[in-house]
């Protein structure tokens, strides 16, 4: 039950938190183009991870510490949109998993056209 709660909580940071990422006036912040992947809450409410992604990967490090710069209007604006006995502290971190995620794919492209076609693709061009 509190993990299901916990879930909750965590897509309603990461919906409130992306629409607050348009108010932050920071430059670093606001020039960047800036995805908030994941949220992972601590389960006493107390401290939230925040994983950013950057579009533009040389900026993402510049708009990590703006988004760190400006974690206390968050905070607070946080608090005031959600219902909770205490607004946790955030916590923000890089996420690379799609960067990640693209290698992966683009190993497994250079794999297949290494290897030809896949048996099926032979299969089906005999019986053309």
């Amino acid at each position: 039950m509190a993990k299901n709660r916990i879930s909750r909580i965590n897509e309603e940071i990461q919906r409130e938190l992306a629409a607050l990422l348009r108010t932050v006036k920071d430059p670093r912040v606001r020039d960047t183009m800036l995805s908030i992947t994941h949220v992972d809450t601590t389960g006493d409410l107390r401290y939230a991870k925040i994983y950013v992604s950057a579009l533009d990967k040389e900026r993402e490090k510049e708009a990590l510490k703006g988004l760190r710069s400006a974690g206390g209007y968050l905070r607070r604006s946080l608090g005031a949109a959600l219902q909770l006995r205490y607004t946790p502290e955030l916590i923000f971190e890089a996420d690379d998993s799609i960067a990640h995620g693209s290698h992966i794919l683009e190993v497994l492209r250079s794999i297949e056209t290494s290897s030809g076609p896949a048996p099926e693709q032979e299969k089906e061009e005999e019986d053309l």
